[in-house]
């Protein structure tokens, strides 16, 4: 352990190794401040305000991480949907085409939607971290309050998480903005509503969470959910193709209709 006496004489020296330099003239609103334990800095002082700054950025790079990863699958499988003639209009390497579209076009429209979602998740972290503070407290009404706040933000991070999964799609589509995409992909969905539930039956999750953790084989539980997540990205991909290609088909044919009577 180092004596106190060197402590307090290494802080006298850099103060006065601080005051004869020139950095004061170059930056004149330059300090000289030392962390001390017990919350003598700003840098203490701040601490939770710092801690969450970390934790919002962590959350914002992993959403945009699994964004990046369901928009280059939506454009690699939007790619064999959309292609005439198959397999000479497929690109050669889907995948990683579609990658360097998402990257070169889509970044700011993918940050964007996984900003809005790491804010969601940002408030149920504090929400938690409220509950967990305040759960010896005996004050019912403060606990009925802060049960139905976290249940609400619980469904709407559910609802951002299908409007940004669906946009992503249509990102990868057309290549249009986030707000833009969002809005299409959702009316379209509400104009093919009946034909969801067949389509989610067709894309099974993993639901069984126990099975690979009384097994202890994490490594199947990740394989698994790799695997349906790419199965079930391919299906919602292929079924607002299919959506907007049968839209695009009853316009075109109503306008034949039209002109015909005209």
């Amino acid at each position: 352990e180092v004596p106190g006496e060197f402590i307090v004489l290494f802080l006298f020296l850099s103060i006065q190794t601080f005051n004869t330099t020139n950095v004061t003239k170059l930056c004149p609103g330059a300090q000289c401040t030392f962390a001390f334990y017990g919350g003598e800095s700003l840098y203490h002082k701040y601490i939770f305000i710092f801690q969450l700054a970390n934790a919002f950025v962590f959350l914002w790079l992993v959403n945009f991480a699994i964004a990046l990863g369901q928009c280059t699958l939506a454009g690699a499988f939007a790619s064999y949907y959309w292609a005439s003639r198959k397999p000479a209009d497929i690109p050669l390497w889907p995948l990683f085409s579609s990658f360097g579209r998402a990257i070169r076009y889509h970044t700011g429209s993918l940050a964007f939607g996984a900003l809005i979602l790491a804010i969601v998740q940002l408030i149920r972290v504090i929400l938690e971290y409220l509950d967990h503070k305040l759960k010896g407290t005996q004050n019912s009404f403060t606990r009925f309050l802060l049960c139905c706040l976290k249940c609400c933000f619980w469904c709407l991070e559910r609802f951002l998480k299908f409007i940004n999964r669906n946009a992503y799609i249509m990102i990868a589509i057309y290549g249009k903005n986030f707000c833009t995409s969002a809005k299409e992909a959702f009316f379209l969905l509400m104009r093919n509503v009946v034909r969801i539930p067949v389509f989610a039956q067709e894309a099974p999750a993993l639901n069984y969470y126990w099975v690979p953790l009384l097994t202890v084989i994490i490594g199947s539980y990740l394989v698994a959910h790799g695997f349906f997540s790419v199965y079930a990205m391919c299906v919602d991909t292929l079924f607002l193709c299919f959506c907007k290609l049968r839209k695009e088909k009853y316009y075109f044919v109503f306008q034949t209709h039209s002109s015909m009577h005209a």
